[in-house]
């Protein structure tokens, strides 16, 4: 089993999504969760963001809830869609693999989890290395940008991120609105 995988099994769907999210590893996630590949378990749903945000706790991490979601609208002009119960998507993009596989993803996104702000860049960090030397504190994952509080970070350099992220993901899928 490749590293990482064995921890996958029997695991939440937000681990899968978490270890995996992203173009390039879906479907090696779905493979080793035992899931069928016909389709993504983390879909857009009709639930309110701002009920989302005003709900999240403790306070701090809902205004920087908040202050995320006008960076995001303003740096990608999306309106945002909850994807899954606590993930804040902007915009989509719509993949067909070459096994003929295919499915829709958020472009990017985030969720104020209770240790982090977890940051979803599509489709990775592999060539933001410039931008994420001025960004702050931080850590990553695959497609997971981990940050502990708003004002560990530099807030022009995360629009840069995100505006980046979404500039690499069109390079290999269409971004739209969702």
């Amino acid at each position: 089993m490749a590293r990482g995988q064995d921890n996958l099994r029997g695991a939440a769907s937000y681990a899968v999504l978490h270890r995996c999210i992203g173009p390039l590893g879906w479907d090696l996630c779905l493979a080793a969760e035992g899931m069928e590949m016909s389709g993504n378990k983390t879909m857009p749903t009709q639930a309110s963001v701002a009920d989302f945000l005003g709900a999240v706790t403790p306070a701090r991490r809902r205004e920087d809830a908040r202050a995320l979601d006008a960076l995001f609208r303003e740096v990608t002009g999306f309106v945002p869609q909850m994807w899954g119960p606590s993930i804040v998507g902007y915009g989509a993009y719509d993949y067909v693999y070459d096994s003929g596989r295919s499915g829709r993803f958020l472009a990017t996104g985030f969720s104020p989890r209770k240790a982090h702000l977890v940051l979803y860049i599509m489709p990775g960090y592999d060539a933001a290395n410039p931008i994420l030397d001025r960004l702050g504190k931080h850590r990553l994952g695959k497609s997971c940008l981990y940050i502990n509080k708003l004002a560990d970070v530099d807030r022009g350099v995360l629009a840069e991120l995100i505006r980046h992220g979404l500039d690499r993901l069109g390079g290999y899928w269409p971004v739209h609105p969702i």
